[in-house]
Order: structure tokens, then sequence, then C-alpha cells
């Protein structure tokens, strides 16, 4: 796609909405607030035949550059300064505002193409908006409604008749290409050859890495040390960033797309439909990522929300890594490294030997060997192994420490195999699997992290049992009676409560 547009405008023009009906999903949070939309987000709109790159940003207001709402402000003007042109919002049912006619002059300094877009039109009383947005010098309005679809075709041609067919539609099989969300779904990895140990590992497929954490924890200032630019916002506030923003960047020769997502505070505190929305664009990053990293503050490490964090994730099945942020504020850095070391093997024992990483997002300490930990443990948690040594292993390990009895009866292990990977998930044959105690299952997956050098990633063990070739096929259970049939003459006798050996009337005498 050669076209690029920056949505501009206002707070709480509907910005966001076009993006999302642009989108064709709900990618960016949409809220009645304004100010909803902190930090620039690309996406690939669709729009009847034509295809070009957006970009939601922020809305405009005028604040000093070192508040937040600055801050905000100098991300728009970047989003514009990047992209070809601009689609500039208005809220046609309120009409203009002095905002507006800032943000007009501002596009008129850069000298680019502008589609002027009149939003809400199918609100009462837009007209008069509509004719007063003549005011702005930037041609005809375009009357959109956002939220319902409407007008969606007349944007189109202003579009087009903006910025001409030639860089519209560059090309016959691009302008019918397929649009690529924000976030890829990710593919179920396909089931291996019981005899081998899968394909080999690919060092240069793409990799989804989430940043998640508590706020101000650090995160949005992580990525943008790894980018080298200010991408993101970031600030000394709790809670700036809001929406789940993908990020892409390469990293010896290796895409990596970083998803920085908002903070995730206590469930107790999230009172504000806001927040609420904002946690659950979250949650729906960590469910699409491969490797999670958890950042923590090195100064006040392993609150409970961290642990709840890290929970989360190894009961998602991603990969995760933490990361140790804020290390350059840290004096005794010996004493606080073996004090961090047994806090993690102590609190997180259901991911033994997970990767753990000291960074500092402001000077960019120790982001080499966080990157090295996500490659070595996305490698691990696609690993496959034979079914023939995991056999062997099971045969060893039963051996050593066999199962207990339940109710007097041992427990039997006939067959294991690895039945998926991402994570690593093995099925193990046996008689009763529901009497396994789970102090067992710990067990096995301990030695598995140990004999096949698969620490820090979350596994699966369920248990089968194998079939019964004397169960009935109905599923109905039943026992093989040891008495044998009754005959046809002693069941008719019993059916009629007679018995067999009762002797006959005499015949009464005639007299």
């Amino acid at each position: 796609m050669s076209l690029t547009l920056a949505i501009v405008g206002r707070p709480n023009v509907g910005k966001s909405t076009l993006f999302n009906r642009l989108a064709g999903r709900k990618l960016a949070l949409v809220d009645d607030t304004p100010g909803v939309t902190r930090d620039r987000r690309p996406g690939d709109a669709r729009l009847v035949d034509l295809r070009f790159t957006m970009i939601d940003t922020a809305g405009l207001e005028v604040a000093g550059p070192d508040t937040l709402e600055g801050r905000m402000r100098a991300q728009t003007e970047a989003a514009i300064d990047e992209s070809d042109g601009a689609l500039f919002l208005i809220d046609a049912k309120a009409g203009l505002t002095p905002a507006d006619e800032l943000l007009a002059d501002i596009l008129r300094k850069r000298g680019k193409p502008v589609v002027l877009v009149a939003n809400k039109a199918e609100a009462k009383g837009a007209e008069s908006g509509m004719l007063d947005a003549w005011r702005l010098g930037l041609g005809e309005p375009c009357p959109v409604s956002a939220e319902h679809g409407g007008g969606m075709l007349d944007l189109r041609d202003a579009i087009v008749e903006a910025f001409g067919e030639e860089r519209c539609f560059p090309s016959s099989d691009s302008a019918f290409g397929e649009a690529v969300t924000d976030v890829d779904v990710p593919t179920p990895a396909d089931g291996a050859d019981e005899n081998d140990e899968g394909p080999d590992y690919d060092e240069t497929k793409p990799l989804r890495v989430a940043i998640v954490g508590r706020p101000n924890a650090g995160k949005s200032t992580l990525i943008n040390q790894f980018l080298g630019q200010d991408r993101l916002l970031t600030g000394p506030e709790a809670g700036i960033t809001r929406d789940s923003i993908a990020v892409d960047f390469d990293w010896k020769g290796r895409k990596i797309k970083l998803f920085d997502t908002a903070g995730l505070r206590r469930k107790a505190r999230v009172q504000e439909k806001l927040e609420k929305l904002s946690v659950a664009d979250a949650l729906r990053a960590i469910r699409f990522a491969e490797v999670v990293v958890v950042v923590l503050d090195s100064t006040i490490p392993f609150e409970k929300q961290d642990l709840q964090i890290a929970d989360l994730i190894v009961r998602e099945g991603r990969a995760p890594v933490i990361a140790f942020n804020k290390w350059d504020l840290i004096d005794n850095r010996q004493e606080k490294l073996a004090e961090l070391r047994e806090m993690t093997d102590r609190l997180l024992p259901q991911v033994r030997g997970i990767r753990a990483v000291t960074v500092a997002g402001q000077t960019g300490e120790g982001l080499e060997r966080l990157m090295d930990n996500i490659a070595l443990v996305h490698r691990v948690w696609n690993r496959r192994i034979s079914t023939a040594r995991l056999n062997r292993w099971l045969d060893h390990v039963v051996g050593h420490h066999p199962p207990p009895a339940i109710s007097g009866r041992r427990l039997k292990l006939k067959y294991m195999t690895q039945i998926k990977a991402r994570p690593p998930g093995f099925m193990i044959s046996c008689t009763r699997p529901d009497a396994v105690p789970e102090s067992y299952t710990r067990y096995l997956i301990n030695s598995l992290r140990a004999d096949f050098e698969m620490p820090g990633v979350p596994l699966r063990v369920v248990y089968r049992s194998g079939d019964n070739p004397y169960a009935p096929k109905d599923g109905k259970t039943r026992r093989p009676s040891l008495m044998p049939k009754k005959s046809a003459t002693r069941a008719k006798s019993a059916g009629t409560g007679k018995s067999r050996t009762a002797k006959p009337k005499p015949a009464k005498k005639r007299g």
C-alpha cells in the first residue's frame, strides 16, 4: 500500500470510530469520554475497492509541551508528518470550534492533501455545521456517519479525487489485496509424527511479543528504547497507555512485533468503563502473543499483582520472560540480584527455571540480553520430543519413583507421547486417569523440565485410559456373571412364583 492517511481532529469527533469502520473490526477503544486515544495506531483500511494505510491519532488540544496533552499533540503532529495526507474530521452536529481552526492551520502549513470529513451527519441540525465547515478553506466537506457506516461511498470518491487514481490504485493486483489486521491470529501447531522430533526451529520466522505489567512499570519506555525513537507516549503519570499498540522492528534480521499494553491493576480497583476496556484489550494481546515479557519494577518487585499476571500467562499457555526494569536505580546490585533470584524461584514454582533479565528502559542496559532470552524461550516453547525418547524416559522415572497406590490398587503408566507444542503438551495412557494425584503430576513435569531442558515454559500433561475390549459399545457398564444361565423351565417358574418341586394335587374321587 503506497497511500498513508492520518485521521486527525479534536477530541471526541469520532476518529477511532471511523478507524474501526475502515478496518472492518474493533481495534481501537471507543468511548464517549474525550481523549480516549493517546498513542498513534496504524492499521490497514478497506473502503470498497480502495486500500490504504491509516493512522489513528489523539485529539488535538492546546497545552504546554511538558504536559500530557502536549505530548499527545506531538504524537499527532508526528503522524501527520509521516503520512501522505490527512482525513480531517469535524463534528457536524456541534459545528466548528477554535480547536478545529487551529488544526486546519497546522494542516495547511504541512502542504499535504486534506479530505475534510463531516462526521455525525445523521444527527439533527448537522446541515448547519457542514455549511459552517466551508470557512476552513479546505474544500467541500464530505458528510459521513462513522458509527452507522453512512457516506462511505462518498468518502471513497473524495479520497480518490484528492490524491488521484494513479496514487490510490498503483496496480490492479494490490487494489484487491486482503487487508491485514493489527493483531495476527496465530496458526495452531500441526501434529508431528510420533517417531521424529518435528520440523526444525525457524529462526527467521516473525515473532509476536507482548509487554505487560503493572501501571508505571516502564513498558512504553522499554519499547521506545528498542525502536530508538519516541514512538509511544511516555511520562511520569501512571496509566498513560490505554490501547494495545503493535509496533514492528528488526532484530538481527528477524521481524519482531511488539505489543504495548495498558497497565494491569487489581481487579477490585478497576471500576471505570474505560479502564475495563483497556484491560480487556491487554488480555487479548496476551492471548495472541507467543512470548510475554512481564515488566517488574526492580525497586518494588513481586507485588501480588505481578504474581497474578505471571500466573495468568502460564494458564494461557504463553512463554513468559521476566524483565526487572529500572535497574539503573539500584545501588547494591549483587545483593539485590541474589534476592531477586531467590524470590523468583520461591514465588513462581509453577514455571521453574523462568528466564529473568535485569534491564533499564531509560538507558537501554540489558536489552540485548532480553532479546536473546526471548528467542531462547520461544525455541523451547516450540520444542517437540519423539515418542521413543519419551517412553524410555517414562520407564526410567516410573522405575525410580513409581506412582502411588490408590485404594490399594497400583496405578500403571503404559504409554506417553507429545500431542502438541506451543506450549508442549503430553498424553500418558494409564489405568484410572482420574485417580492420579496432583503431586505425582508435578513430579513428572519437573522431571520433564530437567531431563529435556525445557525450563521456564508451561507444560501440559493429560491422562487417558486405554480402550477396554470387553466393554459394551453402547456405553453401558455391565459386569459379567459367573453363575450359569437359568434354564427356560426355571425362569418360567421363577416368573410365576411357583416351585418346580411342588407335588401335584390328588384327583377328586367320583361318587
